[in-house]
């Protein structure tokens, strides 16, 4: 029996759907401005919305704050905004391999906010949940928890970390529907869920944008995070920090004696 099926289809045409652009210059257009919070989805160069960040740097926004697990690489991810010079604070819990990044910040010309990164992951998660705060065990005691709230929960001191609300979320995904629903590959889902959630308006660049409902079982980010879908332009995408082993000359074994 169908209970209420011509409600439900009346409520279905009043969910506001993504936009899906047809680049990503357009998907951001009117959105940047100076001092604007842009939360970037990835870790390390994986999962990175490259397309994205480039339309940011061409955009020439200044003093921007990223939120970010890092900062890219030298010349790569948001290393091209460090370059440009259009980020004043980072939040971030990693250096990573960006040697500008860490230059910026020791000749006093970036502001650095470090945090741990389970803290990090919480604070977009926490944000985009509508908690403006929660306390956590992680950096008491450090230099993390100097001029934060202190305060004992059944004999355990915590300190008061907030949750943070983007302007901006940039994310990228594998696959979404054209209800704006998203799923990740591997290494991606790291942190892009989150921001997507953290964005007040959040973009996702997307390598494959299905006319097909993606199965609910499976969506990691809902579309009622996402209010833009553009699909992300054909590259090689680069790795950090490539690590193979040693290949083989004939006649040798894995421990290099014949």
């Amino acid at each position: 029996m169908v209970i209420g099926a011509s409600w439900i289809w009346r409520d279905l045409e009043r969910i506001k759907v993504p936009r899906i652009y047809s680049s990503a210059h357009e998907a951001l257009a009117g959105q940047l401005r100076d001092g604007q919070t842009i939360a970037v989805g990835g870790f390390g160069l994986s999962g990175n919305p490259f397309d994205l960040i480039e339309v940011v740097r061409d955009s020439g926004v200044k003093n921007l704050t990223i939120v970010s697990n890092n900062m890219g690489v030298d010349g790569q991810g948001l290393g091209i905004l460090l370059e440009n010079n259009q980020v004043a604070k980072v939040i971030a819990s990693y250096v990573g391999e960006n040697k500008l990044f860490a230059q910026q910040f020791l000749d006093g010309q970036l502001e650095v906010e470090f945090t741990p990164q389970g803290t990090l992951a919480e604070r977009l998660r926490a944000g985009g949940s509508g908690i403006p705060g929660f306390y956590t065990k992680t950096g008491v005691g450090t230099p993390i928890a100097e001029g934060k709230p202190h305060q004992i929960f059944d004999g355990e001191t915590y300190i008061l970390e907030r949750g943070i609300v983007a302007d901006i979320g940039l994310v990228h995904a594998h696959t979404s529907d054209r209800a704006g629903n998203l799923i990740y590959r591997y290494t991606a889902r790291n942190f892009n869920p989150l921001v997507a959630q953290s964005g007040k308006f959040t973009v996702a660049e997307v390598e494959v944008i299905s006319d097909d409902f993606i199965d609910p079982n499976i969506v990691v980010t809902p579309g009622i995070f996402v209010q833009g879908l553009v699909q992300s332009q054909p590259r090689v995408k680069p790795i950090e920090q490539r690590t193979v082993r040693p290949r083989l000359v004939a006649g040798e074994s894995a421990q290099g004696g014949n």
